[in-house]
């Protein structure tokens, strides 16, 4: 095969295996992401939150997609930097994992997984189950493409040009290793760059002694792709991945200090260079973790010293506006500020809707006003974003631009309305509960948090909307409130069940059920509009709901 042959067939088989990576991240987020939100940002324990955080990855096969995810949650208050920082580092071990899972000889299996997945994602009509197959095909396809690298790189373990390239360059393993930090950060994908190392390990063209820089490069690398891609995140959600970074850095350099000092590594687990290499891989990353569960608090004190924020912590209503006259005659720039308002916006209304319950529940005069006072926020910058976007429009702008700036004010009227909601309705109910409204039913305030906790998930999910617009996190919103019309279905029927059985409690506290209901159901409403946009622009929102007429 000549060399044209040879470098035309690898450039097919890494784009193959980049896109396979991309499908099987696509179809487990769009078959089951709320479930994955959930997971990342539950919180709890570090030990926890590092399982949670790997099984995620594992399933995503990405661990930068977690850490997308983490820094969405960091930024609406949901997930602490050492819990975040325990999550980014249980899927770093996640994605090694995935590495050492598809370094078996599995061959034979690819056929199949094409086969299966493929009939699932065309034929089924089930959605998980079209995501599934997705999810299945891609990594069938990854599969293929291992073949087709090994295939590729035949030819060049048998010429001496790569190998006496190599081997040149392997003299200087510093050099080594920044290469392929900077080519896993090109590549977005730790998992990919780990693979197509492993392969050309397995053909006998990278030996030991470049490999271990090689995997500690990537290792570094895989770090810096969630730090280049959260950069215009505000500042709790860049404090996640420049931890992670700190914690790959640290390691990357140690290990290297002592591969530079002829400290045997020869002892590794494995038969093969690619063996030894993967098991490095996995290694790595699992005592990183070990080291990282116990080390996450200092990280974390380290990390908020070296990004501080610019209003006081620990003051909820405390903000720094992020809307500069001076930018208004550069409409891109006035309109990225204008998003980190909006966004701003949004956490407000996470903060205000999380603990509306328990105030309910328990009421306090100190806890209702603490509510009202992030209301009077909220309602300050939606009037600030409104004008500021109004100022921006007076300007020359792109029809790309001029349509951004109405999606944005389209956002910050919903959020306001969800926290006129909250503050109108809700914190009546709490008020009323003050001057000696009647208890729930046990029943009743079961659905009640149920509803509750759907609403405050998809709130979760338009906050992350704001961070990332990814369609899938918009049509995992558009489901979550066809889930939460159901509740409000269930919970009014069961309800008018209980009044028909003459239950005291729901007699007593009927108007204040019925009313969390809808207003639940409103917030759950306003924030699923901010989806529409997305989904209007990849063609997945129908126009009505209505069947065509004859």
């Amino acid at each position: 095969m000549s060399l044209p042959a040879v470098v035309l067939e690898l450039a097919a088989a890494t784009v193959l295996l980049l896109y396979a990576v991309s499908l099987v991240k696509a179809g487990v987020e769009a078959a089951s992401g709320d479930l994955v939100a959930r997971s990342v940002g539950g919180g709890g324990s570090r030990p926890r939150a590092a399982l949670y955080g790997c099984l995620v990855a594992i399933g995503l096969q990405s661990s930068t997609a977690v850490a997308m995810l983490a820094a969405g949650f960091a930024i609406s208050g949901a997930l602490a930097l050492d819990v975040g920082l325990a999550v980014l580092l249980g899927a770093d071990l996640g994605s090694a994992l995935v590495v050492k899972i598809l370094s078996f000889d599995l061959h034979w299996l690819a056929p199949l997984l094409v086969a299966v997945g493929g009939l699932l994602h065309l034929k089924t009509h089930k959605r998980k189950s079209v995501e599934a197959g997705r999810a299945v095909l891609g990594i069938g396809l990854l599969l293929l493409s291992l073949q087709m690298i090994g295939h590729a790189t035949a030819p060049l373990a048998q010429s001496p040009l790569l190998p006496s390239a190599i081997a040149f360059i392997g003299k200087d393993g510093l050099t080594v290793m920044i290469l392929a930090a900077l080519f896993t950060w090109a590549l977005h994908s730790s998992v990919a760059a780990i693979l197509l190392i492993l392969t050309f390990a397995a053909k006998g063209i990278v030996p030991l002694d470049v490999g271990i820089p090689l995997i500690l490069g990537v290792n570094l690398g895989g770090g810096l792709i969630a730090l280049w891609l959260t950069r215009g995140l505000p500042v709790e959600g860049r404090r996640l991945p420049l931890g992670n970074l700190i914690f790959r850095a640290l390691f990357s350099v140690a290990a290297f200090i002592l591969f530079s000092l002829h400290a045997p590594f020869a002892w590794l687990p494995g038969d093969t260079v690619a063996g030894k290499l993967v098991n490095l891989h996995v290694l790595f990353n699992a005592v990183l973790v070990l080291v990282g569960l116990v080390t996450c608090g200092p990280m974390a004190r380290l990390v908020r010293l070296l990004t501080p924020e610019a209003a006081r912590e620990g003051d909820l209503t405390a903000h720094a506006s992020a809307l500069d006259r001076a930018l208004i005659d550069k409409p891109a720039q006035a309109l990225a500020a204008a998003a980190r308002e909006v966004l701003h916006m949004g956490n407000l209304i996470t903060r205000m809707l999380e603990p509306v319950m328990t105030v309910i529940e328990a009421p306090t005069p100190e806890a209702v006003k603490a509510l009202r006072r992030i209301d009077g926020d909220i309602h300050r910058a939606h009037s600030e974003i409104k004008l500021y976007i109004a100022a921006v429009n007076r300007g020359v702008l792109t029809e790309e631009q001029s349509a951004r700036g109405i999606e944005l004010t389209e956002a910050a009227i919903h959020l306001e309305y969800a926290g006129d909601v909250v503050a109108k309705s809700l914190l009546q109910m709490a008020e009323e509960r003050l001057a000696g409204a009647g208890a729930f039913s046990q029943e009743g305030w079961r659905e009640l948090t149920l509803l509750h906790a759907a609403v405050f998930s998809n709130v979760r999910l338009a906050a992350n909307l704001l961070v990332s617009p990814d369609p899938v996190i918009a049509r995992e919103m558009v489901r979550q409130k066809e889930h939460v019309r159901r509740l409000v279905e269930g919970s009014s029927k069961s309800h008018l069940e209980r009044l028909r059985q003459g239950i005291a409690a729901s007699i007593q506290s009927s108007d204040m059920h019925l009313e969390i209901v809808r207003a639940l159901k409103e917030v759950n409403s306003l924030v699923t509009t901010m989806a529409y946009p997305r989904l209007r622009e990849t063609g997945d929102l129908l126009e009505s709901r209505l069947i065509p007429a004859a």
